[in-house]
């Protein structure tokens, strides 16, 4: 999002609970469940993009209590889970409301690329930006990252970058996309 404005884009930052401040020149929108991410990305529209980098878990508790449920007192054999909206896969799909470029991530812990290859066609999105989560890789804790930018044309390898470098980065590529061609 950083990038993006710093580029020059309009952009709309919807983001779950966090400890990093509001990024200056951008937009924000706090949201609590993936239910209220959905709705916040649709009240965003129209966009010309979408960058769905969250990592929306996939699951949530169908009714939610009451009252806080003790590890002693509760049963919670009972819960019973609903899957969660996906907010990748509609932004992708919604016809003519859809962002012109839509790009996914696809944090994997096997199967990289053929896992994010499959992402493409599942969710209907243009771009997903792939990288190695496997515990051994120290993506989550760490600040480096090896990414691969994957299309329906092919997958560009990324040399080893800061989380900030992948951000400049794919706006640079994004920007790219969206420029004018010489006639």
């Amino acid at each position: 999002a950083i990038a993006l404005a710093q580029m020059g884009a309009i952009t709309t930052l919807v983001t779950g609970p966090t400890c990093l401040p509001d990024p200056l020149g951008v937009k924000v929108i706090h949201v609590k469940t993936a239910l209220d991410m959905q709705d916040a990305c649709k009240t965003a529209l129209p966009a010309d993009i979408a960058v769905c980098a969250a990592a929306v878990t996939d699951w949530r508790v169908e009714t939610t209590a009451k009252q806080k449920l003790k590890k002693n007192q509760s049963d919670i054999s009972h819960l019973v889970m609903i899957e969660n909206p996906d907010i990748l896969k509609n932004l992708s799909n919604l016809g003519r409301e859809r962002p012109n470029l839509v790009i996914g991530f696809a944090a994997e812990t096997e199967k990289v690329l053929a896992n994010a290859k499959a992402k493409i066609f599942s969710k209907g999105c243009d771009w997903v930006i792939a990288n190695d989560v496997s515990p051994s890789k120290g993506t989550f804790a760490g600040d480096n990252n090896t990414i691969h930018l994957v299309t329906a044309d092919g997958v560009e390898a990324w040399p080893p970058l800061s989380k900030e470098e992948v951000g400049l980065r794919l706006a640079s590529r994004i920007a790219e996309t969206f420029e004018p061609t010489n006639v």
